[in-house]
């Protein structure tokens, strides 16, 4: 009864409620961030990189549309290359497909590493007040003296010795408020170690281990290129450049073929079958004019 009177003190139950409260709020964050980061691993584990590019629509549709992640999708997306296949036509107007302009990556790229955006800040410390999280063992702790200092203060107000009953009773008040004092201080200070071992345990089991996770799951889906982009888009300039030379070298002398036999047939061919028309004009009209002389000649001897 005496200990449960102790406990019962207003001093000692406002630093073990706040004890309780911080570390309740802690385990409730915990395990829903736990719960959405579960979730996003299982997902991301259905895929492999060699069928990603055929399923990226249905892969991105999913993160875009998952509260949790869009946002921090969203950035990432951003710093992807797909795959650098160039399709392009030849002289016989069939397609040509290059292979990847880099042989080192394949697949699906990004710019930044993946870490860089799925990170502790935005998966999981602004999913929640994390500065009151890490300032509660400092309240913890700064409670205790706060406490002690008042019950010695409050203690001493009534210290009362004009009468030996009344010097008996400061006596014992005294004692009783040092003792409470000193227990302010004794359960600040180990309620903060308390706090400390089990937040920081369950932060690296149920928020880190799964981000660690997450991270790893990306870097295997995605090769990282970094400053291999500009080489990548370089060499796929040059190979348009370089294809659309050929063909055109190629494609030179049937099309300057094709230019001489289309002003042939438009200009030549009509000129051509237009003098021949009059030709057989003025052939027939000669014609016309001999028979009439011989019909003429033929009359005159009768």
């Amino acid at each position: 009864m005496e200990i449960l009177k102790y406990f019962l003190n207003p001093a000692l139950m406002t630093i073990f409620l706040f004890f309780a409260v911080s570390l309740g709020y802690s385990l409730y964050k915990y395990e829903k961030i736990n719960k959405q980061m579960v979730l996003l691993l299982a997902y991301l584990k259905k895929f492999k990189k060699s069928d990603l590019t055929f399923r990226f629509k249905e892969f991105d549709d999913k993160l875009t549309t998952n509260p949790y992640v869009s946002n921090v999708w969203t950035e990432f997306r951003n710093t992807l290359v797909f795959d650098e296949k160039v399709v392009l036509k030849n002289e016989k107007n069939e397609d040509i497909v290059f292979e990847n302009a880099s042989q080192v990556v394949s697949g699906i790229q990004t710019t930044v590493d993946s870490s860089y955006f799925f990170n502790e800040e935005n998966m999981i410390t602004s999913r929640l007040n994390y500065k009151f999280i890490q300032i509660a063992p400092t309240l913890l702790t700064g409670m205790g003296p706060l406490f002690t200092f008042m019950h010695i203060a409050f203690a001493f107000a009534h210290v009362d010795f004009s009468t030996n009953d009344a010097t008996m009773a400061t006596i014992t008040n005294l004692i009783s408020n040092m003792q409470i004092a000193a227990l302010c201080s004794v359960l600040a200070v180990g309620e903060s170690l308390i706090f400390l071992m089990v937040e920081r345990l369950l932060y690296n089991l149920r928020c880190k281990k799964p981000l660690v996770e997450i991270q790893e799951t990306l870097y295997k889906l995605f090769d990282s290129v970094m400053s291999e982009k500009f080489l990548i888009e370089l060499l796929k300039t040059s190979k348009i450049q370089n294809n659309s030379l050929t063909v055109a070298m190629k494609l030179m002398p049937k099309k300057l073929r094709e230019a001489i036999d289309k002003s042939l047939t438009s200009i030549l061919v009509p000129y051509m079958d237009n003098i021949l028309f009059n030709l057989d004009k003025i052939k027939e009209k000669k014609s016309e004019n001999i028979i009439q002389n011989s019909i003429d000649s033929v009359d005159d001897l009768f």
